[in-house]
Formats: C-alpha cells, structure tokens, sequence
C-alpha cells in the first residue's frame, strides 16, 4: 500500500497538463524545470509532477494586494 502523501505515477501530471493549469506554454514550464523554480520528478527521461506539490508552490507564489490606508 502507497502511502497517502506520496506521489503515485497514475495521478501525476504531464507537464502539458500543469502548463495547462497554470496557463503558460510548455515552453515557460520547461524554463521553471530548468531553473529549479518549481517542484517536479524527473522519472527517467520523463518530467512528471506531483498535483499537491503544484498547488502547495501556486500557494506559497501567491501575492496578495496590500490595502493602502488613507491619504
């Protein structure tokens, strides 16, 4: 039996997909890998991602508008 928090090939994402996801071209996301900026699994040849380890990385990016007090 798997354990729950580890990533299991059949519910990984192709990095069509999370370029998908995220709206960017394959392109952009082979750049991320390349840097290292985002999570990924190199399985072989192969790049896949984890779905909880994408949207823990979309959270964590997220900025969040600052409310400016009166002038």
């Amino acid at each position: 039996m798997t354990p729950p928090d580890t990533a299991s090939p059949d519910r990984l994402m192709t990095i069509a997909q999370v370029a998908d996801r995220l709206g960017v071209e394959v392109r952009h996301m082979r750049r991320l890998v390349h840097e290292r900026r985002i999570p990924y699994i190199k399985w072989g040849h192969l790049l896949r991602f984890d779905p909880d380890d994408i949207e823990t990385w979309i959270d964590a990016n997220r900025h969040h508008a600052v409310a400016r007090r009166g002038r």
